[in-house]
């Protein structure tokens, strides 16, 4: 399967890895904000390939290749319909993160908040969060690597009828976190990070030389080639409503899916690195930067690599699949990725694009192991269980935090391997995260400019969803989009009566905390007739930031596919978006 030159550059690769984690080990030992923050100092760019290499995972480009097998082109409005509450982030809230001077995201909430209900808030999200949810996500990514395992290698999948150790791919697993393990617990986020950058790198690079061969084969014949073998639906970049179209095979959705894509779902829901308002390891990146310019750059780097780049070497590759392995069942459709890479590249590439799928898989889970072990470590250990008070001195301290985080991260990881196990399939682990944040987003985002909300509103916003999502999948039933529908209902409601029905935060609290945030927006009792000027240009360049990064990922999609006039189309839209935005974002940096 594999030739000598493919294991070298898997060696190379993984001990490249591992000399990473070594060399950054003292500096991420002496304190909290080395280990998990990178020391408050980590270059922008750094900072913004280290987002998009962790939501490049190895389950992404799997994930794509049956989006694309379902739906065509199109079906990636799923997930491109994020880029809204992206930007939001990058212009509304970076500068917010940083300008807090916090350790971690869960911090802000006895900084917001306060008395009992901020600590009982802040101490359950560390747990649900930093672990429950958090295994969750690692899970399904891990089930993406057991794929690549059992089609690449012929692992056995797993087989829960037999003890859990007796399975082959579970040794696998288990060796492949602990390298992870081992790097990102020496290195903290600083070595994770740059690791991150090298194998964002990597990945990228992999996965466009992959397209580049894979369309120019015989059998695909280039683009050309490539679109003479599949009907134009495949190829359409927006869907269709229903009714809308008569053609046979058109995809076409509801359009009250489109509109819970378009005009909800980004604001709305609570999903790992789409947070509405930031956070995860989102806000741990932006935080960890040197300024808050540093933090809106990381943050724009990330959105425009993201959407516009990220992409289209994934969609190539998953058309390609559709002709070179047309009888795939449809729960086996994401395995043409896996399965291209198998029999039509040759050894060397073959190596290399597996190396691409190690790196992906190893950011995204050294990246959230870390991040959950910050909220278990200093929102959960440090806040709750052992405090700063009882040691000697702030150095030994320090150290002991660190060497508890080093503990949770593998903690972790043995949890987040169990959890794997039992995850039937990523599909439905990613609608159970969005369902049960459905409606939390807007307590997320209002929490920075609306003096009103308090931690009883969090509280309710946080628990209404889990009901919600019980509700309406198991009592009265109800498909998607409605069912995520009724559930942000549901919470919206629960949340607004809490917020009313309950005492506002102290005055000294909110004073204080605009003082240090200046977030702008409904604090006039608080900002002694200050007006922030900016929030007005935030709307303007966020609106003009949409419309270039969309432009750009049209365009890039079209030249591809010889699309000239559609080309044209787009780069004129985009270049006057692109010359209000660089208008208006200079008032803001």
């Amino acid at each position: 399967m594999l030739d000598t030159i493919d294991w070298v550059i898997i060696g190379a690769y993984l001990l490249l890895s591992l000399y990473i984690g070594y060399r950054y080990k003292d500096q991420a030992g002496k304190s909290l904000s080395d280990f998990f923050l990178g020391g408050r100092n980590m270059p922008w760019f750094v900072a913004g390939i280290s987002m998009v290499a962790t939501t490049f995972a190895a389950d992404t480009p799997l994930w794509v290749t049956e989006v694309i097998a379902q739906h065509g082109i199109s079906g990636n409005w799923l997930w491109w319909n994020m880029l809204i509450g992206g930007m939001l982030t990058t212009f509304f809230f970076a500068k917010l993160w940083r300008r807090a001077d916090i350790l971690t995201e869960l911090e802000f909430i006895e900084l917001r908040y306060s008395g009992a209900p901020a600590r009982f808030l802040r101490g359950f999200k560390a747990v649900y969060m930093g672990l429950l949810l958090n295994v969750v996500i690692i899970g399904w990514v891990n089930y993406a690597m057991m794929t690549i395992l059992q089609v690449f290698f012929g692992i056995p999948a797993f087989d829960a009828s037999i003890p859990f150790f007796d399975n082959e791919i579970i040794w696998y697993l288990t060796g492949a976190m602990l390298i992870v393990v081992f790097y990102s617990s020496l290195a903290g986020l600083k070595g994770v990070a740059i690791t991150d950058t090298i194998q964002f790198v990597i990945a990228m690079a992999g996965c466009i030389i992959m397209a580049i061969f894979v369309v120019n084969e015989p059998q695909i014949g280039g683009i050309s080639g490539l679109k003479e073998q599949l009907p134009d639906w495949r190829f359409s970049f927006f869907p269709v409503f229903d009714g809308d179209s008569s053609e046979e095979g058109v995809y076409s959705i509801s359009l009250a899916s489109f509109l819970t894509f378009a005009l909800v779902q980004w604001w709305a829901s609570w999903y790992p690195g789409a947070e509405p308002g930031g956070g995860g390891y989102v806000a741990q990146r932006m935080m960890s930067t040197r300024n808050e310019r540093g933090s809106v750059l990381a943050t724009l780097l990330f959105q425009v690599t993201h959407y516009c780049l990220r992409p289209w070497p994934w969609i190539l590759v998953g058309l390609c699949a559709l002709v070179l392995y047309p009888d795939l069942p449809k729960d086996e459709t994401g395995q043409g990725f896996v399965l291209i890479m198998r029999d039509v590249l040759p050894s060397g590439l073959k190596g290399l694009l597996l190396v691409a799928f190690l790196s992906a898989y190893m950011s995204t889970i050294s990246t959230q192991l870390n991040w959950g072990a910050s909220f278990l470590t200093n929102d959960l250990y440090k806040r709750f269980i052992k405090p700063s008070s009882q040691f000697e001195s702030e150095e030994k301290a320090q150290k002991h935090y660190v060497s508890a985080a080093r503990f949770f991260t593998l903690g972790i990881m043995l949890v987040a391997i169990y959890v794997t196990s039992q995850i039937e399939t990523i599909d439905a682990a990613a609608k159970f995260l969005i369902q049960a944040g459905a409606g939390l987003g807007l307590v997320l985002i209002l929490r920075w400019f609306w003096w009103r909300i308090n931690a009883w509103s969090e509280i309710a916003a946080s628990l209404a969803p889990l009901f919600g999502y019980y509700f309406f999948n198991n009592v009265i039933i109800l498909q998607y989009p409605y069912n995520f529908l009724a559930t942000i209902l549901l919470t919206t409601v629960v949340w607004v009566s809490v917020t009313y029905l309950t005492n506002p935060e102290p005055n000294e609290l909110l004073q204080k905390f605009y003082d240090r945030v200046r977030p702008g927006g409904w604090w006039s009792k608080y900002s002694k007739g200050e007006k922030e000027g900016y929030f007005k240009n935030m709307m303007i360049t966020w609106f003009f930031a949409l419309i270039s990064t969309y432009s750009l990922l049209f365009v890039m999609g079209y030249v591809i596919f010889g699309e000239w006039q559609q080309v044209g189309i787009w780069l004129a839209v985009g270049s006057g978006g692109s010359f209000f935005f660089l208008r208006f974002v200079k008032k803001i940096l």
